[in-house]
């Protein structure tokens, strides 16, 4: 376990405003121990560590970093508990489980931030959450100022820009465009990235992990953005018809066919180029591809605790089945049966036993 110490003593000696020379005179010890100290080159002797305390007024256990130790231990074990909870759609469990880690520790922005997301996730339309309108009227104002918090006390930058869109995110759905496009202009544009400029520090070793990450997150942007094309309703049918089979192209060119057909993101790809399908008068591929849903709905509800698959440009990939996040606590083949098998955009093929037998598979 490593104690914080020298910077514990270096914190609270420049609060109060004193030298090294003059602290080390209280003590009695030499101003180079004092600069080990703070440097983490040695820690003070143990009869040294009451008095220590004592000048500064505070506990030897927080001198030695021991409350922030458990701190950071018990904040975890909420983490923890609340991705358990995510997983399984469990939201208002969410909410409980973030309310009380805030509760214990005011100032962890990592616990303000998963409340911040729970209570926003608690208005998710496309969850089975029937509350969710009342939810996004009831946490309005808190998750507006948990995000305004976030934004502007939190030491990390990630955290920030991720209450951030969130909040941005929030405003928008709310019918406050131009709050949520005001936030948005300040984030730094994509060639300004840390993964665009990160490359001239790295060491040859550090070289191949990063560019692997950097792929990886790459493709997943872009992916977004294609299937955003798709579905944002500004292109024909056709169209959007070649953006969804560009995503899967695109993950065959990037992930070499290895990664398995278990994901939510299959269902919903090979749903929609079902419903594409339909709407052009093709049923032949609008049922092969329902069939395929259907096929990746099972897969998913029997999804691994861990599966892993590698590609060249990629390396390892390591899914967890814990680290997926929903608002919707039913099995996917129930959401494709009871919600995305009902669109209008099938109903041409509604009644042909054919879509009867495919209901019939979600049984």
């Amino acid at each position: 376990m490593k104690l914080n110490i020298g910077e514990t003593i270096k914190k609270l000696r420049k609060e109060r405003e004193i030298t090294q020379e003059e602290f080390a005179e209280v003590l009695g010890v030499s101003c180079q121990s004092v600069s080990r100290w703070e440097t983490d080159s040695c820690y003070p002797d143990i009869e040294l560590i009451p008095a220590i305390a004592s000048f500064f007024g505070i506990s030897t256990d927080k001198l030695m970093g021991i409350d922030e130790i458990t701190e950071k231990e018990n904040v975890e074990k909420y983490l923890e508990r609340f991705q358990l909870a995510i997983s399984k759609g469990e939201i208002n469990e969410c909410i409980t489980i973030a309310r009380e880690g805030v509760k214990e520790y005011p100032n962890s922005f990592v616990l303000l931030d998963k409340l911040m997301y729970a209570l926003f996730a608690s208005g998710d339309d496309d969850g089975n959450i029937p509350e969710w309108k009342e939810n996004m009227e009831k946490y309005d104002a808190e998750i507006i100022a948990l995000g305004e918090r976030i934004m502007k006390y939190c030491p990390d930058i990630n955290l920030r820009l991720e209450a951030a869109s969130r909040l941005a995110f929030h405003h928008i759905l709310h019918g406050r465009k131009e709050l949520g496009k005001k936030i948005y202009e300040t984030f730094p544009p994509m060639e300004l990235s840390k993964e665009r400029q990160m490359w001239w520090a790295l060491e040859n070793h550090e070289k191949l992990p990063f560019l692997r990450d950097a792929i990886k997150q790459s493709y997943e942007f872009l992916k977004s953005f294609i299937w955003s094309l798709a579905d944002a309703d500004v292109v024909d049918v056709e169209t959007e018809l070649i953006a969804i089979n560009k995503v899967f192209e695109l993950e065959k060119l990037i992930l070499d066919g290895n990664r398995p057909k278990n994901s939510w993101g299959d269902v919903w790809l090979d749903f929609d180029i079902a419903k594409r399908y339909a709407l052009m008068g093709d049923y032949d591929n609008a049922f092969k591809h329902l069939h395929l849903a259907v096929d990746e709905a099972k897969a998913f509800d029997k999804f691994p605790d861990e599966q892993k698959y590698t590609s060249v440009l990629v390396g390892e990939i390591t899914e967890r089945k814990l680290d997926f996040e929903t608002s919707d606590t039913r099995p996917l083949c129930e959401i494709l049966r009871d919600k995305w098998l009902i669109h209008d955009e099938l109903d041409c093929i509604r009644d042909t036993d054919e879509f009867k037998e495919i209901i019939k598979r979600l049984f």
